[in-house]
Formats: structure tokens, C-alpha cells, sequence
């Protein structure tokens, strides 16, 4: 059974106008405000299949860096398509049989290191910052003011 797959596009650049023109000849995008991502819909039997399908749609007509599902899967995951060119993908298969694993399966574990790695940093310096400003300032004070900026600041204005 055939469904229908959200898919975004991170491109590695904005795309130019001509670009953009020629890729819409083949596939109905939709295109973010500073040009570097879009969104399609694609059909296909799974999400992997359409991520590449879509791949195959539009390689060599825009300057695609990630095509990525948009809706997680039931386990929370989204699914990444990406070209990492022969030499890197080479030295992925070298070091996923190195740790007799399949390349995608490294490819995702060492990813998922990396993202955990990245929240751990992040939350390494919030607590230091947090704990400079509550050598000068009292609890509340830096309770009162954080409140305050949160009840200012609007959702889509939040780090990733």
C-alpha cells in the first residue's frame, strides 16, 4: 500500500531562482524564508523508499544536503537520507565492519553519541551559567527574572 511521505529538504545553500524553477518542474515544493529548506510530499510504500525516491527526483537539480521525513516514526525517530560521497562512505564501511556492525546501523549509533554528547555540553554550560548568576544574584531573583523572559518569549524563538 502506497502512502504519502512529508519530506524536507536541508539544502547546503539557498537555492537560486533557476533551481528552484527546474526542481518544481518535476516535484511540488514549498520553500522556507531564507531558501535553505523545503518541504514535498512523496508517495511510496515506506519512508525510506520515498526519501529515496525523492532523492532520485531531484539530484542534480538543487544543492540537497539532508532529505529528512518530518513526522517521526512510532518509536519517536526520524529518518535521514543523506549523500556522504564515496570516499567518506568508503571509510564508513571500513569502520562499521571494524565493529562488525552494518554501515547504517554505526552511522545511527554514532549519530545518536553525538546528539547525546551535544544535550550534555548544552546542559553543562546552562548549569555553570546558572550558577555564576546565583553567585551575584538570590534565588528568587534569578527565578523571578527567568519566569519573566519565558513568559515573554514566543515558542519558535526557543534553541534547538
Amino acid at each position: 500500500m502506497r502512502r504519502h511521505y512529508a519530506i524536507e529538504i536541508t539544502l547546503t545553500r539557498p537555492a537560486s531562482c533557476s533551481e528552484l524553477h527546474r526542481a518544481r518542474q518535476r516535484v511540488a515544493l514549498a520553500e522556507n524564508a531564507d531558501g535553505t529548506r523545503l518541504m514535498t510530499l512523496q508517495s511510496a510504500k515506506s519512508p525510506g523508499s520515498a526519501l529515496h525516491r525523492m532523492r532520485r527526483r531531484l539530484d542534480g537539480q538543487l544543492p540537497i544536503d539532508i532529505l529528512a521525513t518530518h513526522y517521526p516514526d512510532r518509536s519517536g525517530h526520524l529518518l535521514l537520507n543523506v549523500d556522504l560521497g564515496r570516499h567518506t562512505t568508503r571509510a564508513l564501511r571500513w569502520a562499521a565492519a571494524a565493529n562488525g556492525q552494518r554501515p547504517r546501523d554505526f552511522l545511527s549509533r554514532r549519530l545518536a553519541q553525538e546528539v547525546e554528547r551535544c544535550e550534555r555540553e548544552r546542559h553543562r554550560r546552562l548549569t555553570a551559567h546558572l550558577e555564576s548568576l546565583l553567585h551575584q544574584h538570590t534565588r528568587e531573583e534569578v527565578l523571578s527574572c527567568a519566569a519573566g523572559l519565558l513568559n515573554r518569549r514566543s515558542p519558535s524563538a526557543t534553541a534547538p
